[in-house]
């Protein structure tokens, strides 16, 4: 934790790209505790792959933490190689993402644009580092070595909301690569998970395969879907989904990236 703080404190001040999430939760709570409000502001972008509930949530912790917040307004949809689904499809968001975050930072004459990338997401596949190269994007996070499980443990230290909070990513992580990614199955996506997470399960995903919905939920709830799956069939059936599925190999991230090896 020093170190973030030390990292912290030579920006002297940031635009911090606040999901709600975990990771730029416990960032923003530690900027603000460092550097002080006026040297920090929030900023949540409103898009179509991200479900509204996870803006207003977003909107409720900042406020509750009493940091400078602003909405952005992007729309990835109108940004073709975003929207064709190539397998760098990150690389386009972040960089219409930073781009105007940068914007934002300069009119305000603070000094950096930070993200909540932290050490474990060097696990994955992460396109979307190379724009944040390109912006001059600091990860304080990920250059102090701090992990999820340090991430949770901090944040619940400091008595954040979002410290048990499950993973979430873009909607448009959802569909394979490749395929083109639409406003309609960015919904039915929404759509799916939100009313199967109101069955009571937290970590879920629900991917598309053509008329497949293939759902991916966390090892320990696989019997419980099993139990439900007569009514999770009809839901996602009223979703337009002909045939409905239960990956037994449970929840993971990147798992469309599996089908690239």
């Amino acid at each position: 934790m020093k170190k973030l703080e030390n990292i912290l404190k030579e920006l002297k001040s940031v635009v911090v790209a606040y999901s709600g999430g975990l990771d730029s939760t416990f960032l923003l709570k530690v900027a603000i505790d460092t550097l002080g409000k006026q040297n920090v502001l929030a900023v949540t972008a409103r898009s179509e792959t991200y479900p509204n509930s996870e803006y207003k949530e977003a909107v409720c912790i900042a406020k509750r933490m009493g940091a400078p917040h602003q909405a952005l307004k992007t729309s990835e949809l109108n940004i073709k190689n975003f929207r064709d689904n190539p397998v760098n499809r990150c690389y386009y968001c972040k960089k219409e993402l930073f781009k105007k975050l940068d914007a934002i930072r300069r009119k305000r004459g603070l000094r950096y644009v930070i993200d909540g990338t932290n050490f474990d997401d060097l696990k994955d596949i992460r396109h979307g580092r190379k724009a944040a190269k390109e912006f001059g994007v600091r990860s304080p996070l990920l250059e102090a070595g701090i992990g999820k499980t340090d991430i949770r443990k901090y944040s619940k230290k400091l008595k954040l909301p979002t410290w048990d909070k499950p993973s979430f990513a873009c909607l448009a992580s959802r569909i394979p690569f490749d395929t083109p990614i639409t406003l309609e199955a960015l919904d039915r996506v929404a759509k799916a998970e939100d009313a199967i997470r109101r069955l009571g399960f937290r970590q879920i995903r629900v991917r598309i395969h053509g008329k497949i919905a293939r759902i991916e939920i966390a090892n320990k709830d696989l019997a419980k879907a099993v139990r439900l799956g007569d009514l999770i069939v009809k839901i996602l059936r009223g979703l337009k989904f002909t045939y409905v599925t239960l990956d037994l190999a449970g929840y993971r991230t990147g798992s469309l990236h599996e089908a690239l090896q």
